[in-house]
C-alpha cells in the first residue's frame, strides 16, 4: 500500500439547549399515518417524555438539553444539520451522491448499494431522507427504502464538527478496501436497540435469514431517542398513581409522609439503585452484548427487548466479558461466527477498546468489580449525572458536552471520595506538581485508549499503569500517551522505582525509540489512531514538546487507513503554524502527496524544527530524521486488517 516514506527517503484542524432550542415542527402527516420509516406510539405502559415535563420541568429541561434526546430524530428542517442545497458528495460507492431539498423534505440520489450486476451498470437511485441518528459528533441520515418500514443508510456521514461530508467508509476504521455493508432493515434490527426507546423490530423472521423485502416491517417505537422511560422504565403507572395532588406532592390523604421515589414501586430512579444495578440501567446501551438464544431475540423483535431499569441485565442478555468468561459457551459460540469478534472490540487482555461500550470497562475495574461496601462501589453515576443538577454552575451544552459528567466528577474528587487518605498526598504519590496533568487521577488510572468515532474515549476500566501492557498487549501505557517523547524504558523504570511495578522484558527499541513513534510507525491500525489522536491532546503537547511531531504525523497522512488520515491531519492542525492545513483525507492521492511534501519542506526551512535532537526521536546530529530507522520500523508495521467495532 502507498506511504509517503519514500516521500521523506528523498525530502528527508454551541449556545446552551433549553426547552426552546429545537422546536421540531408538527409533522406534514399525523404520525400514525406515516408509511415509509418507523414511528413513535404509545403502548407497554410507554407514556413519552412529554408526559413528564408538567411535573419534572427541571429533569424535563436537562434531559432535553442532552445528546441522548436527539440520537434520534426523524429529518426535519429544525434536524437536518447538513447541507442538503445540490450539494454533491464523494462516496464509496462509485458516482457521486446529490443531495437536494424540497420544502421541508430531504432527498438524494445515489449508486444503489443493493446492485449485485456489473459495478458499470450499477443504477441510479433517488430516496427521500427521513430519519437521523448521532447528534454529537456525527449525523447519519437514513433513508427510506420504498418497503414498509425499513430503513438503509446513506453512503456518506455529516462531520458536524467540520461542517462537511466524509464517505461512510472512510469515518470507520476498517480495513482498507473492505466495503461496508449498507443492507435495507440495518436501522430497523441494529440501531434500533440503543437509539431508542422500547424500540421494536417486527421483522417476520430474524434478520438477515429472509430477504428484507419479502419480508412485512412495521417497526415502531416508543420514542425517538433515548427518554426519560429508558432510564426510569414505563410511566404509565407512575402517572396514573400520582394523579392525586397530595400523592403527587409526598402526602398521603391521612396525612403521613409518602414514599419518595426510591420507595414508589410505580417507577425507578436509577440513582436509588445498588450501584449494580444503576450501572446496568447505563449498560443496557453501552456495553457489547448479545442475545442468549435465537428464541430470546425473536421476543426482542416482536415485543422489543425485556429488560427494564431494576432488573438484572443478565438474566435476559449474554454481557460479553472475554476477561472472565473467554471461554464460555456463550464466548465460543460468538467467536466461532465471529473470529474477528474479541480482536475488533477488546485488547488481548480483554479489556474494551471501543467507545460507547464503558459498562464492559466498569464492571472489569477492581472499583467495581471487588468493592463490597455499596456505598464505597464505583458505579456510573460516581462521575456522571443523568440530569444536571441544581448547583452546577455550568451551560446545559457545556454540561452535556462532558458526557454528562457531574461537577464532582470532573476531578480527583470522583476517586477520593473513597481513596480519602490520598487527598494528602496526592503529589507524593503521584510524583507530579499538584496542577499538572499528572497528578490527574483519570489521566492515570483510565487513559484514552478506547476509540471510537474518529476519536478516543478514556478507558473505563481503572488501572494502574504498566510498561508490559504495551510490550506484551500492545496498548499505550497511560505514562507514555503523555510523555510521547519517553521509550517505553524510561516509563518502566520509573514505575519500578516509584511503585514497584514490575518491568517487562525489552527489546532494543522499547529503550531507544520513543514510545509515541514506535507506535505511530510500528502499531496496528488502532495502535496508530490512538497515538495520532494523542499528538493532538494539549497534555501531553505540553508534557512532549510539539517541534518532533510534523515529520511523523506527515507520513501518517497517507496511512491506507483513511479514519487515520483524518485523525492526523486534525492533530498537525493543533501544532504551531498548521491551523489552517489544507488537506483532505479522502482527497486526490496527489493531491495529499503535495500536502506531505509540503509540509516536509517548510518543516526542514523552520530553524525551530532543529530543537530536537533526541536520537530517540529518530533524528540525528544535525536534527534530520533517522529515515533508516523510520524504513525498518515501517516495514515491521502491524499489518492485519483490524475492524474497530464502534
Amino acid at each position: 500500500m502507498w506511504s509517503y516514506l519514500p516521500i521523506l527517503l528523498l525530502l528527508l484542524a454551541s449556545a446552551a439547549l433549553g426547552l426552546t432550542a429545537v422546536i421540531a415542527r408538527d409533522p406534514a402527516i399525523p404520525e400514525a399515518l406515516v408509511a415509509d420509516r418507523p414511528i413513535e406510539v404509545d403502548a407497554d405502559g410507554y407514556v413519552s417524555s412529554d408526559t413528564c415535563q408538567a411535573c419534572h420541568p427541571a429533569e424535563y429541561e436537562s434531559w432535553y438539553g442532552s445528546f441522548h434526546r436527539t440520537m434520534t430524530q426523524v429529518a426535519t428542517p429544525d434536524t437536518v444539520r447538513a447541507d442538503f442545497d445540490n450539494v454533491q458528495v464523494e462516496t464509496a460507492l462509485g458516482q457521486p451522491m446529490a443531495l437536494t431539498h424540497d420544502g421541508d423534505e430531504f432527498w438524494a440520489e445515489f449508486d444503489d448499494p443493493g446492485w449485485e450486476g456489473t459495478p458499470d451498470e450499477r443504477p441510479r437511485i433517488t430516496r427521500q431522507v427521513v430519519m437521523i441518528t448521532g447528534s454529537h459528533h456525527q449525523n447519519i441520515y437514513w433513508y427510506a427504502t420504498g418497503h414498509d418500514r425499513a430503513l438503509n443508510v446513506l453512503p456518506a456521514v455529516y462531520l458536524i464538527d467540520e461542517q462537511r461530508w466524509a464517505p461512510r467508509s472512510a469515518v470507520v476504521l476498517h480495513p482498507p478496501g473492505q466495503s461496508l455493508a449498507m443492507l435495507n432493515g440495518h436501522w430497523n434490527a441494529i440501531c434500533i436497540v440503543c437509539h431508542t426507546t422500547q424500540g421494536k423490530t417486527a421483522f417476520d423472521t430474524p434478520y438477515r435469514s429472509e430477504p428484507i423485502d419479502a419480508q412485512a416491517i412495521d417497526t415502531t417505537v416508543a420514542e425517538f431517542g433515548i427518554a426519560c422511560e429508558s432510564c426510569h422504565g414505563p410511566g404509565q403507572a407512575h402517572v396514573e398513581a400520582n394523579k392525586n395532588p397530595l400523592r403527587r406532592y409526598g402526602f398521603h390523604l391521612g396525612g403521613a409522609p409518602d414514599a419518595d421515589a426510591a420507595g414508589d414501586p410505580t417507577i425507578v430512579l436509577p440513582t436509588r439503585l445498588d450501584p449494580q444495578r444503576s450501572s446496568q440501567v447505563c449498560g443496557q446501551c453501552h456495553s457489547v452484548w448479545e442475545f442468549y438464544d435465537q428464541p430470546g431475540e425473536r421476543l426482542a423483535n416482536d415485543a422489543g427487548l425485556p429488560y427494564r431499569p431494576g432488573d438484572e441485565l443478565r438474566d435476559t442478555r449474554f454481557i460479553a466479558q472475554p476477561s472472565v468468561d473467554g471461554s464460555s459457551p456463550a464466548m465460543t459460540a460468538f467467536i466461532e461466527t465471529d473470529p474477528e469478534f474479541v480482536r475488533g472490540s477488546f485488547w488481548p487482555d480483554g479489556m474494551i477498546r471501543v467507545s460507547g461500550r464503558e459498562y464492559n470497562g466498569l464492571i472489569d475495574s477492581p472499583c467495581f468489580r471487588d468493592a463490597t461496601d455499596p456505598d464505597r462501589t464505583l458505579s456510573c453515576f460516581s462521575c456522571h449525572s443523568i440530569h444536571k443538577k441544581a448547583d452546577d454552575p455550568r451551560s446545559l451544552a457545556e454540561w452535556a458536552g462532558t458526557h454528562q459528567v457531574s461537577t464532582e466528577g470532573e476531578g480527583d474528587q470522583a476517586c477520593l471520595q473513597c481513596h480519602e487518605p490520598m487527598a494528602d498526598q496526592v503529589t507524593a504519590h503521584t510524583r507530579h506538581a499538584a496542577d499538572s496533568s499528572g497528578s490527574r487521577c483519570y489521566n492515570c488510572h483510565m487513559p484514552y485508549t478506547s476509540y471510537g468515532l474518529l476519536k478516543t474515549m478514556r478507558s473505563h476500566t481503572v488501572s494502574s499503569p504498566s510498561a508490559t501492557e504495551s510490550v506484551e498487549l500492545g496498548r499505550p501505557n497511560a505514562c507514555n500517551l503523555c510523555h510521547l517523547d519517553k521509550t517505553v524504558a524510561w516509563t518502566a523504570d520509573r514505575l519500578d522505582e516509584w511503585y514497584d511495578t514490575p518491568a517487562p522484558a525489552l527489546v532494543d527499541d522499547d529503550r531507544s525509540v520513543a514510545a509515541g513513534l514506535l507506535w505511530l510507525w510500528r502499531g496496528d491500525a488502532g495502535l496508530r489512531a490512538i497515538t495520532a489522536q494523542a499528538m493532538g491532546w494539549g497534555p501531553a503537547q505540553e508534557t512532549s514538546g510539539t517541534s518532533w511531531m510534523t515529520p511523523h504525523l506527515a507520513e501518517a497522512l497517507g496511512d491506507p487507513y483513511e479514519a487515520i488520515r483524518f485523525i492526523a491531519a486534525r492533530s498537525l492542525r493543533t501544532l504551531p503554524d498548521h491551523a489552517n492545513l489544507s488537506y483532505d483525507f479522502v482527497g486526490p492521492e496527489q493531491d495529499r502527496i503535495d500536502t506531505a511534501v509540503r509540509l516536509m519542506e517548510e518543516w526542514r526551512a523552520d530553524p525551530r524544527s532543529r530543537q530536537r535532537r533526541d536520537p530517540e526521536l529518530l533524528f540525528d546530529r544535525e536534527g534530520l530524521p533517522r529515515l533508516d530507522v523510520m524504513r525498518r520500523l515501517f516495514d515491521q508495521r502491524d499489518r492485519r486488517g483490524l475492524f474497530l467495532r464502534e
